[in-house]
């Protein structure tokens, strides 16, 4: 956070493109850094059956950014101006860094770190069957959010639904407040349903549909209000807490961070690629003083709601159908090297134990791959 506290300084003194660059770069990178940490410490400090809730809390807050960067902002520079803004932003940043080092706790380890644990890397977690399954979905859903939400609202609802401004900025502060509702609302209802059996992926399935049906609600114009549609839109950039409750389920207590960090990735790439595909796509079009007709807005968010679609799909296919040699190639390549690493770890443990804990950290299903003994 002091790296993002920088950066936000810098913002506010540059004079210059690169400097402004450079500024956002570290703002970038300071949040990001802070998002992780945030993630892994909630795995270390609740139990598995309520990250879901904690990680829905944690979004939230950090949403309430979105709603500031809204009317209150709007408010804030006829105050101070841009520069000032960005100056009060350093230091706040810079104080909450302060309170958290002061006050939050460390968590006390009671216990090793298990050799298996350290022995599942991002090789580990990029070959894994099930978080290919997911990362597709969770990419597109949350890209397209923050895409749409980051940039393009605004102009699709100058030209599309013709606003003036003002029009245009309550709907990005209801939109920004959606998001923050929207993360703990997800967070609270994964909570309550697990206790009745259901999974956090069975509502991120729900969850996308409805994001696409809103989607595609805007796409054909229907005359529905346009707050409560781009309200969904918003909402479903909250999904993360869902896919990171999931992950969770995945993989070992001590792999999280780097997990989540591997999810992360795509939600953030996503966004970036699907702005710019946007903007490709609208310029395909001839603009008329910056702006585009209607038909280049549907045709690009019909693209991206193809993505979605596929990647539902996917999603949802039953594990018969993917091919079980596939997913059994993919999952026994990533054991044999975590057993290698931790028979080499550990001699003193018998190799079967040790080819049992590596195998319970990277499979879901023993029943259905029977663990192996130490490769040679």
């Amino acid at each position: 956070m002091l790296v993002a506290a920088a950066g936000a300084a810098l913002f506010g003194f540059a004079d210059g493109f690169f400097a402004l660059v450079l500024a956002r770069l570290l703002i970038g990178f300071g949040v990001a850094a802070a998002l992780m940490a945030g993630l892994k410490a909630i795995v270390l400090w609740f139990p598995k059956e309520r990250i879901a809730l904690a990680n829905g809390c944690m979004v939230m807050l950090g949403a309430l950014g979105a709603v500031t960067a809204t009317a209150p902002a709007e408010l804030l520079l006829e105050w101070t101006g841009w520069r000032g803004m960005f100056e009060l932003l350093a230091a706040a940043t810079a104080a909450s860094a302060g309170l958290i080092y002061l006050v939050v706790p460390e968590r006390a380890v009671t216990a090793p770190v298990r050799p298996v644990s350290a022995s599942v890397s991002l090789r580990t977690i990029y070959t894994d069957p099930r978080f290919w399954r997911l990362a597709p979905l969770s990419a597109t859903c949350v890209g397209t959010a923050g895409a749409l939400q980051g940039l393009w609202v605004a102009p699709w609802l100058v030209d599309v639904e013709d606003f003036e401004r003002a029009g245009v900025i309550r709907h990005l502060f209801v939109m920004a407040i959606a998001l923050s509702a929207g993360a703990l609302l997800m967070g609270a209802t994964a909570d309550r349903l697990r206790q009745r059996g259901v999974r956090p992926r069975t509502i991120l399935a729900a969850v996308a549909t409805l994001f696409i049906a809103a989607e595609l609600a805007l796409i054909l114009r229907l005359p529905l209000p346009s707050y409560l549609l781009w309200s969904i839109v918003a909402a479903a950039g909250a999904a993360p807490v869902l896919s990171y409750s999931i992950l969770a389920e995945f993989f070992p207590k001590e792999a999280t961070g780097r997990a989540n960090g591997a999810l992360n990735v795509f939600h953030h790439g996503g966004a970036f690629v699907l702005q710019y595909a946007i903007g490709l796509i609208l310029g395909q079009w001839t603009s008329h003083t910056g702006h585009y007709p209607a038909i280049a807005y549907q045709i690009a968010l019909g693209l991206i709601l193809s993505l979605q679609i596929v990647a539902l799909v996917w999603f949802e296919l039953p594990v018969q159908m993917l091919g079980y040699d596939l997913v059994r190639a993919l999952r026994g390549r990533a054991l044999r090297d975590s057993t290698r690493s931790s028979c080499r770890a550990s001699a003193a443990v018998p190799d079967a134990t040790l080819a049992i804990n590596g195998y319970t950290a990277l499979s879901s299903s023993p029943e259905r791959f029977p663990p192996q003994l130490c490769p040679p």
